[in-house]
């Protein structure tokens, strides 16, 4: 007998774990992240390879729920980018800390 995963399964959020934004089940990867090394250039299989504890299956979920959730997932990633931003101008040299 072949054992058969639910696609709804791959995909989960916990309020404990990075603030309860979508993630690989069973694992602390956000749909965020894997996007993010998506719009780097790489390719599910690439992203895999890389990160050996997520699966081929698991980075193509990933995507496929940032794509069904384009709009929460741009949020978080622009959010994401603007706390970066702040961050480094608050650390350059002759900012006042």
């Amino acid at each position: 007998m072949i054992a058969t995963v639910e696609i709804g399964s791959l995909i989960d959020s916990d309020p404990k774990v990075r603030g309860a934004r979508p993630k690989i089940a069973r694992t602390g990867v956000t749909v965020m992240r894997v996007v993010g090394w998506y719009k780097m250039g790489f390719t599910p299989e690439e992203i895999a390879s890389q990160y050996g504890h997520i699966s081929l299956a698991q980075v193509h979920a990933a995507l496929s729920y940032y794509h069904a959730n384009v709009e929460e997932i741009e949020a978080d990633l622009a959010e994401e980018e603007a706390f970066a931003e702040q961050v480094e101008s608050e650390f350059e040299p002759g900012s006042k800390v």
